[in-house]
């Protein structure tokens, strides 16, 4: 657990110096730069507390290599989403397990994205549209997109396999399982993407109506709203000076201010809107469908027990990669991670096609 803490410094110190070099902005790269250096020396006390030679530790894991060439496939925000929420997710669980052991939580434990937060507002060098622009990448993007496809294709593949597994056990693997597993494909994967669909349509129409109220007042009243947008950046903790400075500097394009104060008031992010709703049904319906077909496949080649071994062992080896892909938003152990995901695959599996049995039997009966 010591090393693991280690190496996870490590990582993040890597993930940071590549943001810094895939990044444009020479502001923002000195932060990423600055965010770098903490977390290696984070890495160097840890190593120096627990007399562990750092050198045997500095090359960053399977994980944080990953995350880098997802970067250099979809682009980095992505990373820099993923490496937010992994923070997030590692300060929640330090919080938490001191609330449960009854010990003082000191503010210690505030996440690295507000030290990350800290750096960017206080750089004097960094405006408001910078800042505004930080944000929104990294809360619009985040590691949403890749979440959502290995969710997407572990709830097909969960699903889909209960199903499959049921029907195999009340009918011995014969023919029916393919009709009934390629069924269970369309309706699963047709639900998700409608109710995908109604999602993001439904969140649309409602947060666009709050967005044209707030264009209206920023129309009608923009010295309010910069003297508000400027109280905005003061409670974050910007000096009065520079908060008045930034506001002024984002009211000039008066989208940019809609924007800001959209995020700021509603909490509506505006690039979370631009997607359409038809993509993400269509996103959504090939996610599920690719994870569905796993346990569908060797009954288009086979039949009866053979097919039904065939299908588990598929299963559980998309479950145990689900799981491993999984750990790159968790950091947990990747071995762990995946072999929990089949031992809970496979129980469902296992519940459904004891079911599908007992049913074939009183039905033969």
């Amino acid at each position: 657990m010591k090393n693991k803490n280690i190496q996870t410094e490590i990582d993040a110190s890597f993930l940071y110096q590549k943001l810094a070099e895939h990044e444009t902005d020479p502001n923002i790269v000195n932060v990423f730069r600055q965010m770098s250096e903490i977390e290696k020396s984070h890495a160097e006390a840890f190593a120096k507390k627990e007399n562990i030679p750092l050198e045997d530790l500095m090359q960053p894991s399977w994980r944080a290599k990953t995350l880098n060439t997802i970067g250099k496939i979809f682009g980095y925000d992505y990373v820099l989403g993923v490496l937010m929420d992994t923070e997030k997710s590692i300060a929640n669980a330090v919080v938490a397990t001191k609330k449960k052991s009854k010990l003082e939580i000191t503010g210690a434990e505030t996440t690295h994205v507000t030290i990350l937060r800290t750096i960017l507002e206080k750089e004097k060098m960094v405006t408001g549209t910078q800042l505004s622009k930080f944000e929104s990448r990294h809360r619009s993007v985040g590691g949403n997109a890749i979440r959502a496809a290995v969710l997407g294709g572990n709830d097909g593949l969960v699903s889909n396999f209960s199903l499959v597994m049921g029907i195999a056990g009340a009918t011995a693997g014969q023919e029916g399982v393919l009709l009934a597993g390629l069924a269970g494909l369309l309706a699963g994967a047709l639900s998700m993407s409608l109710g995908e669909w109604i999602s993001v349509k439904s969140s649309q129409e409602l947060y666009e109506n709050q967005m044209q109220i707030e264009m209206e007042e920023l129309e009608t009243n923009p010295e309010g709203e910069r003297r508000e947008l400027a109280l905005i950046y003061i409670a974050k903790g910007i000096p009065e000076k520079q908060a008045h400075e930034m506001a002024a500097e984002i009211m000039k394009d008066k989208s940019l201010a809609h924007e800001v104060l959209v995020k700021e008031e509603l909490g509506i992010n505006a690039e979370e809107l631009k997607g359409s709703a038809v993509e993400a049904a269509v996103y959504c319906f090939i996610l599920f469908a690719i994870g569905a077909v796993i346990p569908v496949l060797p009954f288009m080649f086979l039949s009866g027990m053979k097919a039904v071994i065939l299908s588990v062992s598929a299963s559980a080896i998309g479950l145990f990669l689900i799981g491993a892909a999984i750990t790159l938003f968790t950091g947990k152990n990747v071995w762990y991670s995946g072999f929990r995901q089949v031992f809970f695959g496979l129980a469902a599996a296992a519940i459904t096609f004891g079911i599908g049995k007992l049913i074939g039997v009183s039905l033969v009966g």
